[in-house]
C-alpha cells in the first residue's frame, strides 16, 4: 500500500510504499477513501519538521535538555546517534478520513467487513490506503452523511469539545477568533447552540463565509477594531465566552480575548500559540482560561484510544468517541454544513500536489483539502502484500539455502531496534537483513530502506513464510515475546529474543516446551554481560575461591503512567522487563543461577509506582549474593549505571559503562570509554557465530529461564513480604 511520509530532519514529503497492516485485535481495518489534510495542524507539523536543527532546538529546549543529559551520561557520540535516529524517523501524516471496514480484528464487537467508518487519531488515521485503527477512534457513518462529509470528523470533534468547554447557552455571546477550518466549523456549532457568535479574522472572505453560516457578526482586524464590534453587539457588556481557533507565534489572539470578554468570561484556547496570559486583564475581570485538549476526553489515554475502555456516559458524557458521533449525527440533521468548506480535491497519488496549497507553496485560498483515494487497488487487506511482494502464509519447514551468511528479519521496527539493534547487526559479518516486519508499515519501510532489506512485512508469518530467512529478531512489546519466538521456533529459526523471555510462569512454561522442541537456538538480549568491561570484571575474579557480594545501583528514571511500560499485562513490569538484565549480569559475574530472593519496595507514595523503587537481595548457586538496587526517584544527573563487586581484597566499580576501575593493594586501575558500550554489538556477532555453526549459543536456556525466574521471584517477596526459593 502506500502512505504519506515525511522526514523529521529533511522535512522532504513522498508518497512511499510500505507493508499493508493486518487488523489489530481490539480494532478494524479501514480501506480509505477520503482523507482530510488539516490545513492548520498538519501545516505546523510540516513546517516544523522542515526546520533546520537549530530552529528545531529552540522550539524544543525540553529535548535538547534531554541530549545534554543523555551526553553527560553516556557520551556525546551515543547521544549524537540517538539525535540521529530520532531525526530519521519518519512521520506518518493525517488524522482524519473516511471509508470501508476491510477486516475485523479479534475481540471487536459492532463492525462488519463493509461498513462505511469515520476514524480519527494521528498515527491511525493516516493518509494512507490501508489504515489499522482502534475501536475506539473509528465510528459509523450514517447513510445520509457522504464520506467526503465524514472525513471531518476529527477536526469536527476538535471544534465541537472548544465548544463544550465554552459551555453556551441559547443567547450567549461567543466571539471566534480564527475562522479557519476549526474556526468556520467552532461559528456553526455554536449557532446551532443558540448563540450569538462574531467571528473574527484577518481575511475578510473568511469572514463573509462565516455569517453566511450562521455568524450575527464579523470583525477583520485590519480594518476595524474587533473590540468594539464585539461591544457594539453585546450592548456594551462583552462577550460571555471566547473560542480561539487560531494559531499564532505570539500571544496576540489572547490578549484581545482578554480585551472583548465580559467579567467571569470564558476563553478557550483550541489554537496553537505562546501561552503568555496577560494578567492584569484577566486578574481585574476574574477570566476563566481554558485549553482545550483535541478531541475530548480519552484523548491520550492509551487505556481509551488503544485498549478500547471506555469511560461510563454517566461519568463522562462527551468521550472523544461520542463527540466523533455526535459531529457526523450534526452533519446527518444538517446543523453543520462541512461540504461548504471543501476547497480543493486531489486524488491520493497526487497529494503532494496538495500539500503544497496547505503549506503555501502554491498560494491558493483553502479551508478543507481532500484526499480522495482509488476505489480498487491491487494490495489490501488481509491477503495481500506485503513491500516486495513476499505474500503471508503458513510457513514451510525451514531448510538453510547458504551456510555462510545468516538471512535476519528484524520483526519490530521501533526506536531501539533502528537505533541500536540494526546498525550493531549491520557491522556483523555473516548475517545479511532480509525483511523488516512491523505492524506500522511506515516504520518498517524506513528501517528496510535505512538498512538495505528488500522486503517490507507486516506480522512475523509473512517473515516465517520467506525461504531465506534463517533467523528472527524480536524487539516487539514484552507481552508478545513468548508466543513470537516459540512460533519461529516451531518454524525451525533462530531467534534473537529482546528480553525479557516471558512475562509471567505461563508464558516461560510454553517458551520451555518450544525450546527443548526446536532445532533453532535461542539467544535472549542480555547485552550487558557481552559488554567489554563486564568481561574485565568476569576476568579481574578468575580463580577466586570465595562467593561474589555484588551491588547494582540503578538509577532507572520516572516514566510516564501513559507509557505502555508502565502497563504491567503488556511490559510485565520494571523489574520483569528491565530488571532482568541486571540479575543476568550478575549471574554472569558468579557464573551461577540465582536460587534464592528477598525483595523489599516503597509504596505509591509521590505518584510512584510499586514497582518504581525496589531493593532486592538475590543468593546465587556458588555462595555469591548480589544486591540490587532500582530505583526511579534519582536525579537524572547522576549515572544510570552504577556497579560494585567484592571479592577477597579486590573491588571492581563500574559507572554507566563509560570507566571501570580495578582497586587491589591499595592501587586502582583505571579504564575509561569515550562511548558507553553495553555489549550490543558484541552479543549479535555471537549470536550469528553460533548460527552459522561457529560455537554454541551464547546464553544457555537454563541460565535464561533461572534469570527470568528469578525476576518473577523478585515480584513475589516484594508484594508477599516474603523470601521466595526457586
Amino acid at each position: 500500500m502506500r502512505q504519506v511520509s515525511q522526514s523529521y530532519r529533511t522535512g522532504k514529503l513522498a508518497l512511499v510504499d510500505t507493508a499493508a497492516p493486518r487488523a489489530p485485535a481490539g480494532g478494524v481495518l479501514v480501506d480509505t477513501t477520503v482523507s482530510l489534510i488539516s490545513a492548520g495542524t498538519e501545516r505546523a507539523i510540516v513546517d516544523m519538521a522542515r526546520k533546520n536543527l537549530l530552529a528545531k532546538a529552540k522550539d524544543r529546549p525540553d529535548l535538547v535538555a534531554k541530549v545534554i543529559d543523555k551526553a553527560k551520561r553516556e557520551g556525546v557520540l551515543a547521544a549524537f546517534d540517538a539525535v540521529r535516529t530520532k531525526l530519521d524517523n519518519p512521520i506518518p501524516l493525517g488524522y482524519s478520513l473516511a471509508g470501508r471496514v476491510a477486516a475485523v480484528g479479534a475481540g471487536t464487537q459492532g463492525f462488519a467487513r463493509g461498513d462505511r467508518v469515520a476514524c480519527a487519531g494521528a498515527g491511525f488515521a493516516n493518509h494512507a490506503e490501508i489504515n489499522a485503527v482502534p475501536l475506539n477512534l473509528v465510528v459509523p457513518v450514517p447513510d445520509a452523511v457522504t464520506d467526503e462529509e465524514a472525513a471531518f470528523v476529527t477536526v469536527g470533534a476538535i471544534a465541537l469539545h472548544g465548544v463544550r468547554l465554552a459551555r453556551p447557552t441559547l443567547g450567549a455571546s461567543v466571539v471566534v477568533i480564527g475562522l479557519g477550518l476549526l474556526g468556520q466549523i467552532a461559528v456553526q456549532l455554536l449557532a446551532a447552540h443558540g448563540c450569538d457568535v462574531i467571528g473574527v479574522d484577518i481575511d475578510p472572505a473568511k469572514v463573509e463565509r462565516a455569517k453566511a453560516r450562521g455568524a450575527v457578526a464579523g470583525a477583520v482586524p485590519t480594518s476595524e477594531d474587533p473590540i468594539e464590534v464585539v461591544r457594539a453587539h453585546t450592548r456594551g457588556l462583552g462577550a460571555d465566552a471566547v473560542v480561539i481557533t487560531a494559531s499564532s507565534p505570539t500571544n496576540e489572539p489572547l490578549v484581545t480575548a482578554g480585551e472583548m470578554a465580559r467579567d467571569r468570561a470564558r476563553v478557550v484556547m483550541v489554537g496553537l500559540m505562546p501561552l503568555e496570559v496577560p494578567r492584569k486583564t484577566y486578574f481585574d475581570k476574574e477570566l476563566e482560561l481554558v485549553v482545550s485538549r483535541s478531541y475530548g476526553p480519552g484523548r491520550y489515554d492509551p487505556e481509551y484510544e488503544e485498549r478500547g475502555r471506555d469511560y461510563p456516559v454517566g461519568y463522562v458524557r462527551w468521550t472523544e468517541r461520542r463527540n466523533f458521533e455526535a459531529v457526523l449525527r450534526a452533519i446527518e440533521t444538517k446543523r453543520l454544513d462541512v461540504k461548504s468548506l471543501v476547497t480543493h480535491r486531489f486524488a491520493f497519488e497526487d497529494a503532494l500536489d496538495a500539500y503544497a496549497v496547505v503549506t503555501g507553496e502554491r498560494p491558493e485560498p483553502h479551508l478543507g483539502v481532500l484526499l480522495t483515494y482509488p476505489a480498487e487497488r491491487a494490495e489490501r487487506t488481509e491477503g495481500a502484500t506485503n513491500g516486495a511482494g513476499a505474500a503471508a502464509g503458513a510457513p514451510a519447514p525451514h531448510v538453510r539455502r547458504d551456510r555462510s551468511s545468516l538471512g535476519v528479519a528484524m520483526v519490530g521496527t521501533g526506536a531501539f531496534a533502528t537505533s541500536v539493534l540494526l546498525p550493531a547487526l549491520g557491522k556483523v559479518s555473516g548475517a545479511k537483513l532480509v525483511a523488516t516486519v512491523s505492524g506500522r508499515g511506515l516504520s518498517a519501510r524506513h528501517a528496510a530502506d535505512r538498512f538495505g532489506a528488500a522486503h517490507v512485512l507486516s506480522d512475523l508469518d509473512a517473515a516465517l513464510a520467506l525461504p531465506e530467512v534463517d533467523a528472527v529478531v524480536i524487539a516487539t512489546r514484552h507481552a508478545g515475546h513468548a508466543a513470537q519466538a516459540a512460533k519461529a521456533l516451531a518454524a525451525g529459526r533462530d531467534v534473537f529474543l529482546e528480553k525479557p523471555a516471558a512475562i509471567d510462569e505461563a508464558q516461560l512454561a510454553a517458551l520451555a516446551e518450544a525450546v527443548a522442541g526446536a532445532k533453532g537456538r535461542l539467544q535472549l538480549g542480555f547485552n550487558r554481560r557481552f559488554a567489554p568491561f563486564a568481561v574485565a570484571v568476569r576476568e579481574a575474579f578468575a580463580g577466586r575461591r570465595a562467593g561474589l557480594v555484588m551491588v547494582a545501583r540503578i538509577n532507572a528514571g520516572r516514566i510516564p503512567g501513559t507509557s505502555w511500560i508502565a502497563d504491567a499485562a503488556e511490559s510485565g513490569g520494571r523489574i520483569v522487563g528491565e530488571g532482568c538484565h541486571f540479575v543476568d549480569l550478575m549471574s554472569y559475574w558468579a557464573g551461577a543461577a540465582p536460587v534464592r530472593a528477598s525483595a523489599h519496595g516503597l509504596g505509591a507514595e509521590g505518584a510512584y509506582r510499586r514497582d518504581d523503587n525496589v531493593i532486592a537481595t538475590l543468593s546465587f548457586a556458588d555462595g555469591s549474593v548480589g544486591t540490587l538496587i532500582y530505583t526511579a526517584m534519582g536525579d537524572p544527573s547522576v549515572p544510570k549505571e552504577s556497579y560494585e563487586v567484592f571479592c577477597e581484597g579486590k573491588v571492581a566499580q563500574i559507572s554507566d559503562w563509560r570507566a571501570l576501575s580495578v582497586t587491589e593493594r591499595g592501587k586502582t586501575r583505571t579504564t575509561r570509554a569515550l562511548k558507553a558500550d553495553k555489549g550490543h554489538a558484541a552479543q549479535l556477532e555471537a549470536f550469528v557465530r553460533a548460527c552459522n555453526g561457529e560455537g554454541p549459543s551464547p546464553i544457555p536456556w537454563a541460565s535464561i529461564e533461572a534469570t527470568t525466574r528469578a525476576t518473577f521471584a523478585i515480584e513475589q517477596a516484594r508484594v508477599e513480604n516474603v523470601g521466595v526459593e526457586f
